[in-house]
């Protein structure tokens, strides 16, 4: 198949980019979906230092990688959050600031704004991301939830995100909402309702990670039907659900890969994503961008992870039918 396998390096950030691409070129990986955190991609060097953008498109190269695409999770997060002690340290320190949310937020905006701006000066045209959501917190409706701050919260989103998104049209690049709890978007009409908030602007579509979806009892092929027409960059990650009348779907408020989650993240071909599936669903839609590996398994080495993740993808994805099966039925003349 030709699409590119690549690898989501914001898991990998304490490596730096050196030795992380000298690995992923070992590996055999295609190319990196580098993360604006670390030292994997610095937003305000790639603006600044016309010398930075030049030698991280020659490491590249040296290791015979391409990037497709840039992670911009962390930031884009705050843009919409209620903002609280946990973003300080996910978020840059100029981000950040003095902390008050209000202007975390506006910060946060106008670096995702560089960030479509830093990816057109590399030459990439998507950008994956989180948005945060003024509303995730009212999830479960006790106290009983004002419905009207249901919407504003939407109201909100299109607010916060019209003049970022007027940025990425003018850099011609895409922003791809990785669909996520704790996000704007996190299932079917949720969706639905994000886009009619911002009249379905062509410059926001979907990084469709299939993961997200298992614990939530959702179909991600389903779902990449759907929105075929904003499927901009797909995750490559699976998770399994381990419900058995004492592991709660929640998640409990304890960490990943504890024995009594009812869910976790693990690696590819080792949870309960039906990749099959969700590949038909993609050569249906004509998706034919990069399958970015963003690996997480807190049960499993991630070096050797890493690997098994890229094998299992090469051997899993497939290229449609270039002919309809029955038609060596039909007599020549």
């Amino acid at each position: 198949m030709s699409r590119p396998v690549t690898l989501f390096t914001g898991q990998w950030a304490d490596l730096p980019i050196e030795e992380l691409a000298a690995k992923c070129a070992a590996w055999g990986y295609d190319g990196l979906e580098l993360a604006c955190w670390g030292d994997h991609l610095e937003v305000d060097r790639v603006l600044a230092e016309p010398d930075y953008v030049r030698g991280h498109l020659a490491l590249l190269e040296r290791h015979g990688l391409s990037c497709r695409a840039i992670g911009a999770h962390l930031v884009g997060q705050a843009v919409c959050d209620r903002v609280d002690v946990r973003h300080e340290a996910v978020l840059p320190r100029e981000v950040w600031g003095d902390g008050d949310p209000e202007g975390v937020r506006r910060r946060a905006a106008e670096r995702m704004k560089d960030t479509a701006r830093a990816a057109g000066a590399l030459g990439v045209d998507v950008v994956t991301g989180f948005t945060g959501s003024a509303i995730w917190h009212l999830l479960y409706s006790f106290p009983p939830n004002d419905w009207a701050e249901v919407e504003r919260g939407y109201e909100d989103f299109a607010e916060r995100w019209s003049p970022i998104l007027d940025v990425f049209e003018q850099e011609g690049v895409r922003f791809a909402l990785e669909i996520h709890p704790t996000e704007i978007a996190y299932d079917f009409v949720t969706m639905r309702k994000t886009l009619a908030a911002i009249d379905r602007r062509a410059s926001f579509g979907i990084n469709l990670d299939p993961s997200h979806f298992v614990h939530q009892f959702l179909d991600p092929a389903a779902f990449a039907l759907e929105f075929a027409d904003r499927i901009y960059h797909v995750h490559v990650k699976d998770a399994r659900r381990s419900l058995d009348g004492r592991r709660s779907i929640l998640g409990s408020h304890i960490d990943f890969d504890d024995a009594d989650r009812g869910w976790s993240f693990v690696s590819p071909g080792h949870g309960d994503v039906d990749f099959e599936s969700f590949l038909r669903a993609l050569n249906r839609i004509g998706y034919a961008g990069p399958l970015s590996v963003e690996w997480e398994d807190s049960g499993m080495d991630r070096e050797w992870g890493a690997a098994d993740a890229l094998a299992f993808v090469r051997r899993t994805d497939f290229a449609p039918s270039s002919v309809a099966f029955d038609s060596a039925f039909q007599a020549g003349d």
